[in-house]
């Protein structure tokens, strides 16, 4: 009879870890290594990793490092990519507007990778961004998208901190969040100058309650 059958080979002066590695990938959907580097380096142990990535695919995920950029983050099992009802765990399905925002803080990050002050932006720079990508966005709708964007580990900032000056961390993740399809045409209008504010009306439902964060399965 077919069915899961699991064993785990995890010593137990590892097993706290393990169980910790394993909640914060299914809450944040990454782990950074510049960020969470016990963490990271805890599962990119080759060992660690075969196991982790065992038990993942038992509920459809897998894991996967991107060693270059410092990046581990969930994705859907190979065995699982064709099944009917797993939705795509690394994805989140943002709103054109917030897909917006992202290539306008990954050019960001582009643009400050390497420099001396590390990749860093102040929110006065960001908006200036914004409003020279013509990107129309209100003030509570940017601090949304911000919160939802900190919860999947693509920046960082204090919750403290206010005003022009605020600085805004600037994470390598942010190349990994995408839905392929979506991201080319947002980033064919982003590209070519169109109206970006229209745009992200006709997707406003599609967005996730980034209040509470998404369920498991919308990742």
């Amino acid at each position: 009879m077919r069915g899961i059958h699991l064993e785990l080979s995890v010593p137990d002066q590892d097993a706290a870890m393990f169980k910790k590695t394993v909640r914060h990938l299914l809450d944040s959907t990454f782990i950074l290594k510049e960020k969470e580097e016990k963490l990271y380096r805890f599962l990119a142990r080759e060992s660690i990793r075969e196991e982790l990535s065992r038990y993942l695919q038992v509920i459809g995920f897998d894991l996967v490092i991107e060693e270059k950029a410092g990046v581990a983050m969930l994705t859907i099992s190979a065995q699982d990519e064709d099944t009917e009802g797993i939705r795509r765990s690394n994805i989140v399905q943002f709103t054109q507007i917030q897909y917006h925002l992202l290539l306008v803080l990954w050019q960001a990050y582009l643009e400050t990778l390497g420099g001396e002050g590390g990749t860093y932006l102040e929110m006065g720079s960001l908006v200036d961004r914004i409003q020279a990508a013509g990107i129309e966005v209100g003030g509570a709708e940017l601090k949304s998208a911000l919160r939802l964007f900190k919860k999947y580990m693509f920046i960082q900032y204090s919750e403290d901190d206010r005003g022009e000056d605020m600085k805004i961390r600037l994470y390598p993740s942010l190349q990994f969040g995408w839905d392929l399809p979506q991201f080319k045409e947002v980033a064919d209008g982003y590209l070519s100058g169109s109206a970006i504010g229209a745009q992200g009306e006709q997707d406003a439902n599609a967005t996730e309650d980034e209040e509470d964060g998404p369920d498991e399965e919308d990742r």
